[in-house]
């Protein structure tokens, strides 16, 4: 994982477990790796860890079954959706928006991008 100096490595490691969540790798009621096994696969300390997860748990969206290890809470999946969400809207939509009216871009060339991004990203089966 490749870590931006602009956002704190933890708040970058919980992006990366709230897209699992939301990409259904991780799913509600599953375990997810331990502090010591994500911190061995990122190469990051593992007190990085241990500060997602809490950030993660204070949120309702992963739990600690003391002695068991992390799981996906069983609202994680909305949860994650709704917090996401509103930051999108209240935070990327505004600098977005902005850009586009600076840009010139019209509605109809961001539909087409967006179409044409959908496409490719997530093609019919």
């Amino acid at each position: 994982m490749e870590f931006d100096s602009q956002q704190a490595i933890y708040l970058q490691i919980a992006d990366l477990v709230c897209e699992n969540i939301l990409k259904g790798i991780w799913k509600p009621g599953e375990r997810i790796p331990s502090i010591r096994d994500l911190a061995g696969q990122l190469s990051v300390n593992p007190n990085t860890v241990v500060k997602t997860y809490n950030y993660l748990e204070m949120q309702g969206i992963i739990v600690n079954q003391r002695g068991i290890g992390f799981f996906v809470s069983e609202e994680g999946y909305q949860q994650v959706l709704r917090v996401k969400r509103e930051g999108f809207i209240q935070k990327d939509c505004p600098r977005f928006f902005r850009q586009m009216g600076l840009l010139r871009v019209s509605w109809e060339e961001l539909q087409k991008l967006y179409e044409d991004f959908r496409r490719s990203s997530y093609p019919e089966k």
